[in-house]
């Protein structure tokens, strides 16, 4: 499989690959070993981008919305023809499970498709003017237009749905970007690059630049650019935002998100999306459920029957189709999160199986009656760990699934149509999800959170309001 990445990779500046060198070793995430290496822009290089950038507005705004949906067509059909290549470079980056890195491809191919349909969508209104005596004889419409170059950072854990979250509404509007994917799995974005340099931008419309965290400054404090949208850690988006200045920024941070599991729930059911929810690409997703609340009809009856489904999982290789779990991006962070759990059984919490770490696999593990207080039940934990309670009345379920500080998704099993209103009206998350796990996301819904879990929202559409401003036009008729 490791014949799907070629021996090097350029970034690409100005839409054009550049060779500027092999700096950046790019792991197999299972076996550990160099499986590329990429270019990695200096300072002058992201300079020089973001100055393309701005020099490709004026050509990138006359074109017309067939022209930039056709751009999306052609990468639709390429993403389509180069599927399985796709899938295993981001097996072997992301030491994703191959059938978790398929299912992403078909995601990026879904979320440039989405925002193909809508680059000719992009409308305005007319308004009604004439609300007094002196506003007689007026009209007005709106209309939207590119907010100007966009500055785009991207996360690990989905190279190429996430990349693709920022640049297909891009194409869609008319704005060009300057992207930076993270250093551990750059490969994803670059083939979209590769792509992208296919077709008829104009010139410095993109520009896709792996770089070290320390010398990307610029991405988030030049003026130059008028939107930062970032994906990844609240400690970091955060301390982005408050150096951004005056550009608009949108940030996809992190969760820890709860799922309900009320009485009368299907337990077969929620058992099994709860595995996939809390376990799929090992846990490292920010809507992966961390908190299960059970129903205390249901508690034992559900939790033994999780313990038994989660003990099944296979464990290894991301290679073979038969793999469940694969390894963490990094043997660091398993060992982050192998530390948390050590910490909770400390305070007393109650493992239930897993909690086996070999390098970067770490197994899938569940606890409970983990103290609240623990990082375990506050932070994030990113990784293949789960956390099960008790819960006696609904109201109370919901109180403690608003007790964080997070607030991306959360997922609410119950057959109570007023229930599934109250979870609504009162949950404090950007989405909640009725009869399913908050893991759950199709690629055009408004998708993102509150509090630390971010501002702004993705899913095509809405990620196109974010890239475009009102303007306005006034018409006076003299003769009315």
């Amino acid at each position: 499989m490791s014949s799907a990445l070629k021996d090097a990779y350029p970034y690409y500046l100005a839409n054009e690959p550049v060779f500027a060198n092999e700096d950046l070793a790019v792991l197999d995430k299972y076996s550990g070993e160099v499986a590329t290496r990429v270019a990695m822009a200096d300072q002058a290089a992201i300079d020089a981008a973001i100055n393309a950038a701005e020099e490709a507005m004026p050509l990138l705004s006359k074109m017309a919305a067939y022209e930039r949906q056709a751009i999306l067509d052609h990468c639709v059909q390429r993403f389509r023809e180069r599927f399985d290549e796709l899938a295993e470079s981001l097996c072997i980056e992301a030491g994703k499970p191959i059938k978790d890195a398929q299912g992403e491809v078909t995601r990026l191919i879904d979320t440039f498709r989405i925002a193909s349909e809508e680059a000719t969508r992009l409308n305005g209104e007319v308004l009604t003017m004439d609300i007094s005596a002196r506003a007689k004889g007026y009209s007005g419409m709106t209309k939207r237009v590119p907010v100007g170059p966009c500055s785009f950072i991207s996360p690990f854990n989905f190279p190429l749905n996430l990349a693709a979250h920022k640049v297909a509404p891009a194409i869609a509007t008319g704005c060009s970007f300057v992207l930076k994917p993270a250093s551990l799995t750059p490969i994803g974005a670059l083939l979209i690059g590769e792509i992208l340099a296919e077709t008829d931008l104009p010139k410095g419309a993109f520009s896709i630049l792996p770089c070290r965290r320390d010398g990307a400054e610029l991405f988030t404090t030049d003026e130059r650019l008028k939107l930062l949208s970032f994906t990844g850690s609240p400690e970091v988006g955060w301390d982005l935002k408050a150096k951004a200045g005056k550009k608009k920024v949108v940030l996809e941070l992190g969760g820890n998100a709860a799922c309900i599991i009320d009485e009368g729930t299907d337990i077969e059911d929620a058992v099994s999306r709860v595995i996939i929810g809390a376990f799929y690409q090992s846990g490292q997703s920010c809507i992966g459920v961390q908190r299960i609340l059970v129903h205390s009809s249901l508690y034992t009856e559900f939790k033994d029957k999780l313990v038994a489904a989660t003990k099944n999982l296979k464990m290894g290789d991301p290679k073979d189709p038969q793999t469940f779990i694969g390894p963490m991006i990094s043997e660091k962070e398993a060992q982050r999160l192998d530390g948390w759990v050590q910490s909770a059984v400390d305070q007393g919490a109650n493992l239930l199986c897993g909690g086996e770490r070999d390098g970067a696999m770490l197994s899938a593990t569940l606890l409970e009656n983990v103290p609240s207080e623990e990082a375990l039940y506050a932070e994030e934990a990113f990784g293949p760990v789960a956390l099960l309670s008790a819960f006696e009345s609904f109201d109370a379920a919901l109180k403690e699934v608003n007790d964080s500080k997070f607030g991306l998704q959360a997922g609410v099993f119950t057959r109570d149509i007023y229930k599934a209103q109250q979870a609504w009206d009162t949950l404090e998350v950007g989405g909640v999800v009725i009869g399913d796990v908050p893991s759950w996301r199709v690629d055009h819904m408004p998708y993102g959170g509150v509090k630390d879990s971010g501002l702004g929202r993705e899913g095509i559409r809405y990620a196109m309001e974010d890239m475009t401003e009102h303007r306005l036009m006034v018409v006076r008729n003299p003769l009315t």
